[in-house]
């Protein structure tokens, strides 16, 4: 046997969690040399004010000011904005509070604001010959300090996907400068996002953990955070006190944060693909657009995922065939939210399936799907399985 050559380079996390980590929040800022940071957060976070309030207290007289212009999605017009209000407000430092689209328009904005050209110069392209690049995006960014009040793993990752409203695309911004100099995990502000919301999120997680596994990359120590990222995810968001419960939230957070940490080493799949596709399109949540395609997609990866089938039977203590055991897991859990479960019941037309194929076949997450995926017929194939 051949020892297999693996590179794991993680980078630095600094998270702060609990009732008293906000007081870190003015030390942080200290340390990143910050006089003038700007909140980015959504109108509705902005409107509740009790939360804003808490954040305002702690940064005191270094907040330059607040953009609540966050919309789903991240579309780039909410994008081009908030780089707008960041650029007048003068920021030196962006506090991203709220879900996933808060912290990705955060991230983007702040590309916005110091590179040179529009959202589709800068955002991964597809060359003739099908090999997807990222342009090197080198100037210095906003330090980025995120606040998460959903389970998402957007809080730790190094991408910014946004939509672009005008051509119905997701444009990718990788750029590792905007990602999070420290994440503040607070009681307030998990205990601040609805319950469905908090479900959305965490059904996005569980999709991207179970694909990170069965994906063609990863190493021990990546399988290790998706492993425990998948028990504490099946353990904590079927709990039916889940409104209420601030220990089962802040265990998904931290379930958020090892899922994110882990596919950055492994990448994802199909689920995720035309999970990302359905969300743009259709206005479907992320999570649940995921949670009704994955079962498809593990049944069209099976053949070529037997490894990681096992590891995600054996995160969840399931015994008999490994599909048949994971398939029947997540139909529990599914079924146990109340999750669509069909495409048609979340309002996606027959009709819209060859193009949200097509839409698939360019995204960034497909290389790591473990059954290669050679034509848009394949992905068009589970779309009509899962409608």
């Amino acid at each position: 046997m051949t020892m297999r050559s693996v590179q794991h380079i993680a980078p630095p996390l600094r998270l702060f969690s609990g009732p008293d980590c906000l007081r870190q929040l003015g030390r942080e800022l200290e340390r990143l040399g910050s006089r003038r940071a700007v909140i980015v957060c959504g109108s509705s976070l902005a409107r509740e004010g009790s939360a804003l309030d808490l954040i305002q207290s702690a940064i005191g007289d270094r907040c330059a000011g607040i953009f609540s212009g966050v919309r789903a999605h991240s579309p780039v017009p909410a994008v081009e904005a908030g780089a707008s209000e960041l650029k007048k407000l003068e920021a030196d430092a962006v506090v991203a509070v709220g879900g996933g689209s808060a912290i990705v328009t955060a991230r983007a904005a702040s590309i916005l604001l110091a590179e040179t050209g529009d959202v589709k110069s800068l955002a991964t392209s597809q060359d003739e010959r099908g090999e997807l690049r990222s342009p090197r995006l080198a100037a210095p960014k906003l330090p980025q300090l995120v606040m998460p009040t959903t389970p998402t793993t957007a809080m730790v990752k190094a991408g910014s996907a946004v939509f672009d409203p005008v051509s119905g695309q997701r444009l990718a911004l990788f750029d590792p400068k905007t990602r999070a100099h420290a994440v503040f995990l607070h009681p307030d502000l998990i205990a601040s996002a609805p319950r469905d919301l908090v479900v959305s999120a965490g059904l996005d997680t569980l999709a991207l953990a179970v694909e990170g596994l069965l994906a063609r990359g990863g190493d021990p120590l990546a399988d290790a955070m998706l492993m425990h990222a998948l028990r504490l995810l099946a353990r904590h968001l079927p709990n039916p006190a889940l409104g209420q419960d601030i220990d089962a939230r802040a265990e998904l957070m931290f379930a958020a944060v090892l899922c994110g940490q882990g596919t950055d080493h492994t990448g994802a799949g199909i689920a995720t693909v035309l999970g990302h596709a359905i969300g743009a399109r259709h206005e479907v949540d992320n999570g649940a657009a995921k949670a009704i395609v994955l079962p498809h997609a593990l049944a069209f990866n099976a053949g070529a995922a037997e490894q990681g089938l096992g590891k995600i039977a054996a995160s969840l203590g399931l015994a008999g065939p490994p599909l048949t055991a994971v398939a029947a897991a997540l139909e529990h859990i599914f079924g146990g939210l109340g999750v669509p479960r069909r495409l048609r019941d979340v309002g996606v037309p027959k009709d819209a399936l060859p193009d949200l194929a097509a839409r698939g076949m360019s995204d960034w997450f497909l290389r790591g799907n473990p059954r290669p995926v050679r034509e848009a017929a394949e992905l068009r194939q589970i779309l009509e399985a899962a409608w």
